[in-house]
């Protein structure tokens, strides 16, 4: 049985997602898990709904982080340019 599809609004696949907006599968799927954007779970597959897509990257965003995370001050980082630790 399939879950409340509205049959009124575009429903596309997670790649045709991705390729749409430029964004990773597994980006569009965190935004479809946390709600972000709507859409159908089908199984392990998503559907995505084309206008909630369109209206998320209408909107601008900050690029979020590059690479490992790093420690914030306070967790034993060392000054750069004198190889001193910021504990006290």
């Amino acid at each position: 049985m399939l879950k409340n599809i509205d049959a009124n609004r575009e429903c596309i696949t997670t790649p045709e997602a991705s390729k749409r907006s430029g964004l990773s599968k597994a980006h569009i799927t965190r935004l479809l898990k946390s709600g972000t954007v709507e859409g159908i779970q089908l199984g392990r597959e998503w559907l995505v709904y084309a206008d909630s897509l369109e209206r998320y990257i209408s909107v601008p965003h900050k690029p979020g982080p590059k690479g490992p995370i790093k420690k914030g001050k306070g967790e034993g980082t060392q000054n750069a340019s004198t190889g001193e630790s910021d504990h006290q």
